[in-house]
This record gives structure tokens, sequence and C-alpha cells, in this order.
């Protein structure tokens, strides 16, 4: 995996979500911190991502047992004034972590930015 190319993922987000707050991409078999980064220095994306891969282990075998034949494309979580949006990699191998100031974020932009770089990150992180 190139460095280089996870701290650009990182930069961009950074810079293209209004509001944001932190990121963490994390590997969802493993909880291996693959990288992250935040513009407040009380929020630990790591940390968050750690405890958030719980929710993603446990939706992915929700799904499962409920025999759906449906894929989570990502899981939003809404705090009085943040969105925490994670986003699951096609393969299931990473899970991306992102929070924002839900009064400055857009919420369809912040996806359509997260997809738009999401085939690009799973590429780069086989």
């Amino acid at each position: 995996m190139s460095n280089d190319f996870l701290n650009v993922f990182l930069s961009e987000m950074k810079t293209n979500v209004n509001g944001f707050i932190a990121i963490a991409v994390t590997e969802i078999e493993t909880g291996l911190s693959f990288g992250n980064l935040t513009v407040d220095p009380g929020f630990d994306p790591e940390l968050a991502a750690a405890y958030n891969l719980e929710v993603v282990k446990a939706k992915l075998s929700a799904v499962k047992a409920l025999g759906l034949n449906q894929e989570i494309e990502d899981i939003l979580i809404t705090l009085s004034n943040q969105i925490h949006i994670i986003d699951i990699s096609p393969n299931k191998k990473f899970m991306i972590y992102l929070a924002a100031d839900s009064t400055k974020a857009n919420l369809g932009m912040t996806r359509a930015v997260l997809r738009k770089h999401k085939l690009d990150l799973e590429k780069n992180l086989a």
C-alpha cells in the first residue's frame, strides 16, 4: 500500500468535506488502523474507529443472520452537533470513519466525496 496515497486521501477528505472533524481508515478483520487525521486535538479518530468497528461487525452479522441479500453502503450516526459516517469498502476489507460538524456538513456532498475516493482507496489498500 502506498502511504503517500493514503496521506493524499486523508488530506483531500479534510479539504473537501465541510465541517470536517476527523477521519480514520481501519481494516475490518483486524482493527488495524491504516491512517487517521483530525483537526480537533481532543478527538481521537483511531479510538472512535475502534469502537465503531464493533458497530460494523454487528451490522454485518445482522445482515447475514437475517439472510438479507444486501450490501451495507454506509452507516450514519447522527449526534446533536455531529454526523458520523462509517463507509464500508465494497470488498468489506476496510472501513472509513468520518466525523463532521452537522451545522456545516452537507450529508449528500459528504457521501459523494467518500464514494468518489472509496474505490481508489480500495485498490491501493490491497
